[in-house]
């Protein structure tokens, strides 16, 4: 299955989430939910940028080789990009990433549904949900 229909299988999953083709970038898609980005894409879906809190961010980025602090500052508020290549990659891990910045994004009610699914306490909502 090519990596932009597994991105956006792990997508469907998330309530009130959408894509939106961004025509400025050439119609990269990104990833919304009550209007605000929570997963941008390349077309093809080997390059992904998400939301992480800062310290797993900072982790994320000095273990894996893959990934960076994303660029125009916002690497600083947890922001990462990931190289997923064409080939094999973790695909538990990516969905891992996305369903974490889509609770970090997501008004509080959608995200507590999201971390009651995966069995997280309402503690792990970070600064960035409403």
């Amino acid at each position: 299955m090519p990596n932009i229909d597994r991105l956006e299988a792990i997508v469907a999953e998330l309530p009130e989430a959408e894509r939106v083709d961004i025509a400025e970038w050439g119609g990269h898609p990104s990833f919304r939910v009550g209007g605000k980005n929570f997963l941008f894409s390349s077309l093809s879906g080997t390059s992904v940028s998400f939301k992480l809190s800062k310290e797993e961010a900072d982790a994320v980025v000095g273990s894996d080789s893959r990934a960076s602090a994303m660029g125009y500052g916002l690497g600083r508020h947890g922001w990462v990009d990931v190289d997923l290549g064409e080939g094999e990659c973790d695909w538990d891990e990516v969905r891992e990433w996305i369903r974490t910045s889509y609770t970090l994004i997501a008004p509080k009610a959608l995200a507590e549904t999201v971390l009651a699914e995966d069995g997280l306490a309402e503690g792990g909502l970070a600064e960035g949900a409403d």
